[in-house]
């Protein structure tokens, strides 16, 4: 059997046709695709996609289709699935140095691009949409709903774990009055952060989070926040991860852990496509390692999934960078420190945005916003919504 018509008859069992009319069809420009996507699963239908041999009039749809249907027909894991899987319990693969490769190799990019997909928060990570309309509105409920799940009152030391560009620092120390110690691991985010931070009191520090822990501020914290960090966090390191945060926040403290979810374990993959273009050595957490690396440690007042709130959140940052790339006349300026082919980036970032926007479409993908204390709120935690 050809490897057209095996990956054809894949696709139809989907719904989706080769050559059909429908929004979520798919055109083949270029026959490799299929021994592509033979040959290298995933990273094959993303690497042709990015060389312009195929397309799909909605992206988003196309993913959508093929998730539902690979959620309705899971496939044990092979070899390499296993092998992998064997080499994350052996080796740290989110170790100090790999994690600053992270930071080089996405939230390094570019200042410039990510002004422009973004809103004038700078919040890279799920908004809420409960109650707005538009992007900056969502983005802003979400800040405001972690100050709030937090307690945050005026006068108290915030420390943002993770901080990137400083949207959480800006809004606490702006709206709630707050002192604010930001850190990251990025260069260029904390280059930002500290400009549009200037005039409040937020202190930006280039730091991982495993080095900070040395020098935390004595007395501790009255609240600490992860916003969408533990993402490159690494399954051997959530039990320190949780550690720094309870030695940082003071006794009646409140630690709030933002984070993408699964809910089946994915080791990291040098192989899928995501890991070797998007975000290298990524690695998403499931509830039960969360809670095993905060067992003794930290006790959970509160848990909010507002994943499907993040397909939106998405969908929003592709129309703002699809705009953004028409717009721009220098498209090799577009993206600052990427030196490739700029044709080939765009269909890289619209691959990632959608494909990503689809897996939480479907629910694949969760977002928990994560409460945590010391030793129990006395009298119970009132849940924030």
């Amino acid at each position: 059997m050809s490897a057209e018509k095996i990956v054809t008859d894949l696709l139809a069992k989907a719904g989706i046709t080769v050559g059909g009319g429908e929004a979520w069809d798919i055109t083949v420009h270029d026959r490799r695709t299929f021994e592509r996507v033979i040959g290298h699963g995933g990273l094959g239908l993303g690497e042709s996609y990015m060389a312009g041999w195929w397309d799909a009039p909605d992206l988003k749809q196309f993913f959508e289709k093929l998730m539902s249907w690979r959620q309705r027909n899971s496939v044990k894991p092979g070899l390499s699935t296993i092998a992998t899987a064997l080499k994350v319990r052996l080796f740290n693969r989110q170790t100090i140095a790999q994690t600053q490769e992270l930071a080089n190799a996405h939230y390094n990019l570019s200042n410039r691009m990510f002004t422009a997909m973004l809103d004038d928060s700078m919040a890279y990570s799920c908004a809420y949409w409960r109650d707005a309309d538009d992007l900056h509105s969502a983005q802003l409920a979400k800040l405001d709903l972690i100050c709030r799940k937090v307690g945050l009152k005026e006068g108290d030391h915030l420390l943002d774990i993770g901080c990137g560009w400083g949207s959480l620092s800006y809004y606490a120390a702006k709206h709630y009055g707050v002192r604010v110690t930001g850190i990251t691991i990025a260069h260029e985010q904390a280059v930002l952060a500290r400009e549009r931070c200037a005039g409040l009191p937020v202190e930006i520090i280039e730091s991982d989070y495993r080095l900070f822990d040395n020098y935390a501020t004595e007395g501790g914290f009255d609240a600490v926040v992860s916003l969408a960090m533990a993402e490159a966090v690494g399954e051997k390191n959530y039990r320190e991860y949780m550690s720094v945060a309870a030695r940082a926040v003071k006794d009646d403290g409140l630690f709030l852990l933002h984070t993408i979810g699964v809910h089946k374990t994915r080791r990291p993959d040098r192989t899928s496509w995501f890991e070797k273009y998007i975000f290298p050595g990524h690695q998403l957490p499931t509830i039960t390692q969360l809670s095993g690396a905060m067992e003794g440690v930290l006790q959970v007042e509160d848990l909010h999934n507002i994943g499907f709130d993040y397909a939106r959140t998405l969908t929003c940052w592709f129309e703002n960078f699809d705009h953004y790339w028409a717009e721009e006349d220098d498209k090799a300026a577009a993206v600052e420190n990427f030196t490739g082919d700029p044709d080939l980036f765009y269909r890289m970032w619209k691959y990632y945005l959608l494909s990503v926007a689809a897996s939480f479409s479907v629910r694949e993908l969760s977002v928990w916003q994560i409460v945590m204390s010391k030793h129990g709120v006395p009298g119970g935690y009132e849940t924030v919504r």
